[in-house]
């Protein structure tokens, strides 16, 4: 059994499916593209499809990750054009390897985030930010199924910086005279603290309340590095493996060919 880890989006106003409408046009798509799958035992054999951190629903995203397990063995790139052009536009798979490591969910330990903030200015954002990261703890409270929970929203942000848009607006966003731009990287703890949740955090320290809901896109996710601040490609791994292992396996053929070793 071959496994494949994939790297897909949710862009535009396909930021508004669910993960279970994702699930199902994936499925669809492996259908499609007739990729011989490995199925669960039992009465209701499954895929065997993997997600792993989904992004919430109507956030768009970048670095959405999933693993598949295969009958067959295919090429990984091969694999990823066929599911890309099985998918509607938006939902687009942009990266493909074999698995050759253990624990891709385990490598999922910080998010980079973009919140586009219309009708804030940047000097406001940025007063806002400074109040935001200058506190100890900010508490936040949200409604679960259990009623609401307050937690603290300020521990999980390892950065937050204000940057101003870029000169072209975005297709789905028009640029208006007034936009903040908040990066944000966020570590994965529990409970989770999601990109909303700072948002309440900046209006309860800073009053800061956009006009307009915030445009939110999941720029990466991966291993969190205490040293540098940054969030590592969880696949980068899975490529050194499989780069490590080319030589071996040619080594390996060369010596078992025939006539390999005669005068």
């Amino acid at each position: 059994m071959q496994r494949i880890r994939l790297r897909y989006t949710k862009r535009g106003r396909l930021r508004f499916t669910s993960h279970r409408d994702f699930q199902r046009a994936f499925e669809r798509a492996l259908r499609r593209a007739e990729v011989p799958m490995a199925y669960s035992a039992g009465f209701t054999p499954h895929p065997k499809v993997s997600y792993a951190n989904a992004a919430p629903t109507g956030t768009g995203s970048e670095a959405e990750f999933l693993e598949i397990a295969l009958a067959e063995r295919r090429d990984p790139e091969t694999l990823r054009v066929l599911l890309d052009e099985s998918l509607p536009d938006g939902l687009d798979i942009t990266d493909a390897v074999e698995a050759r490591t253990s624990g891709l969910a385990d490598r999922l330990t910080a998010s980079v985030w973009e919140l586009r903030l219309d009708g804030v200015t940047f000097e406001d954002a940025e007063k806002a930010v400074g109040v935001f990261l200058a506190a100890d703890t900010v508490e936040v409270q949200r409604k679960t199924k259990n009623g609401i929970r307050t937690f603290d929203a300020r521990s999980a942000v390892a950065d937050l910086v204000v940057d101003r848009p870029e000169a072209r607006p975005q297709p789905d966003r028009p640029l208006d005279n007034a936009c903040a731009i908040l990066r944000l990287v966020v570590r994965h703890v529990t409970p989770a603290v999601r990109p909303d949740d700072v948002l309440s955090g900046l209006r309860a320290v800073a009053d800061l309340a956009p006009p307009v809901p915030a445009a939110v896109t999941r720029l990466a996710q991966g291993l969190f590095d205490e040293e540098s601040g940054t969030v590592t490609d969880p696949l980068a791994p899975d490529r050194e493996a499989v780069t490590a292992a080319s030589p071996t396996a040619a080594a390996t053929a060369s010596a078992t060919a025939p006539g390999a070793g005669t005068a």
